[in-house]
């Protein structure tokens, strides 16, 4: 167990430091920050000053010695549009896109998961078709797509949900919730929904193969043929199983939720991280830009470290050694 941690975090490091490397690369090749800082009129001596204060007049491996020490502090600079620290911008910006993807991973796996049993369990039946050409739609439709027709139906038309915006927010330290109020809930309906959609459909699909692929098993037939009944059959043994590839992607989709909530956002101005990096890449905003490319790699790092964990934890196979040929 130790061995497979020890390994899955020395990977983790090296994944890091190479998605480092590349954020750190767009400050060499994507523009010029001095000029973005001083503009076109300033005078030479006024920009060899900025870039010597910001150690841009030092050697490529050392400035990215001092980028790597300040990310792992969370220190990206200054935002070149805002003016205003990124590390802030981002803990400003994080919770709300943390708080939506949540809620779209909850929706996806509280709706999908039953909904994929229930078409393997009735596979033939209309319903189970119905189900399946559904999610044939959800899979197909671009996630903008869905937004706009959302908010053309529940917010045009009927008016029952806003249109834009998170609502009202509790604030609790550097943390703010829009789940604590009525309003909170009711802005994050549409962007939940129209996020999870494309997951839920996924799981569905997942769900239901995996679960056809482990009713045609050996020990299935067997636990038949002991008088088992289909409810302990379903869910006390092919669900279980059925259920450890699914986590897997499950855990990685999680990483997707957050990381490709950008269209979402955009649609519904939902004041994530998302909005703040299309923001970044209108103006060249190359801080916030590299600090979201990391951010965004550490989520998906610590993700698919936990779920290698729980893989770990729940397939007794990986648990068994190898010496001795057992």
């Amino acid at each position: 167990m130790l061995a497979f941690i020890l390994q899955r975090l020395i990977q983790a490091v090296v994944v890091m430091v190479t998605v480092a490397f590349i954020a750190f690369l767009l400050f060499q090749y994507v523009g010029d920050p001095v000029v973005f800082l001083l503009g076109q009129d300033a005078t030479k001596e006024q920009i060899d000053m900025l870039r010597a204060d910001l150690g841009l007049d030092q050697p490529f491996f050392v400035q990215f010695g001092h980028f790597l020490a300040n990310a792992v502090q969370g220190e990206f600079g200054l935002s070149l549009r805002q003016g205003a620290k990124v590390s802030r911008l981002i803990a400003e910006r994080l919770p709300a896109t943390l708080e939506l993807a949540m809620v779209a991973a909850s929706l996806a796996l509280v709706i999908g998961i039953p909904m994929g049993v229930y078409a393997a369990l009735r596979r033939g039946t209309w319903a189970s078709q119905f189900i399946m050409t559904v999610s044939l739609l959800g899979v197909s439709l671009p996630t903008f797509l869905i937004g706009i027709l959302l908010i053309l139906v529940f917010a045009v038309m009927l008016g029952w949900f806003p249109s834009f915006g998170r609502g009202d927010v509790v604030q609790m330290g550097w943390w703010s919730s829009g789940l604590m109020t009525a309003k909170g809930w009711h802005h994050i309906v549409l962007p939940a929904v129209t996020l999870a959609i494309f997951q839920l459909t996924l799981i569905m699909r997942l769900v239901r193969a995996e679960m056809l692929e482990v009713l045609r098993t050996d020990y299935i037939k067997f636990a038949r043929a002991r008088g088992l009944s289909n409810r302990a059959i379903h869910f006390g043994h092919a669900l279980k199983n059925t259920l450890v590839p699914v986590m897997t992607i499950t855990g990685l989709q999680l990483g997707g939720l957050i990381a490709f909530a950008i269209i979402t956002e955009t649609v519904f101005q939902w004041p994530g991280m998302g909005l703040l990096f299309i923001q970044a890449v209108t103006f060249a905003d190359i801080p916030v830009m590299a600090a979201y490319l990391c951010l965004i790699a550490l989520i998906f790092v610590v993700i698919n470290l936990i779920v290698d964990l729980l893989y770990f934890v729940v397939d007794p196979r990986l648990r068994v050694g190898k010496p001795g040929g057992h």
